[in-house]
């Protein structure tokens, strides 16, 4: 019997490579992130009872823009905007970019 840590012959590329084959794997991690958002929103507004009108003016927005931000499928989002609902939902924000060292230049 073989341990979950052992390979397997029969297992080909991982599916973020398939993704990246198809030459869609940035417009999928865009939208999950995006759904990630929208649902840490949605979630903070079912805990809380706000409304997408309250959540709006905390924003300083429109509620339309914040259908637009709980809409999962749209990936039209700035970084201010980003800002704005981790601040609303309490939630600190990182950005990195992954397996790259920093660049000295001397």
């Amino acid at each position: 019997m073989k341990n979950e840590t052992e390979t397997h012959d029969c297992i080909g590329s991982s599916f973020d490579d398939f993704l990246k084959d198809n030459g869609i794997y940035e417009d999928c991690e865009a939208v999950a992130i995006k759904r990630v958002i929208a649902w840490q929103l949605q979630n903070y507004m079912d805990i809380s009872h706000a409304t997408k009108t309250s959540v709006a003016k905390k924003m300083g927005t429109s509620r339309s823009f914040v259908d637009k931000i709980l809409d999962g499928k749209n990936t039209s989002i700035t970084l201010t905007t980003i800002l704005k609902v981790a601040k609303i939902v309490g939630k600190p924000v990182r950005f990195e970019f992954e397996g790259t060292k920093p660049h000295c230049s001397a």
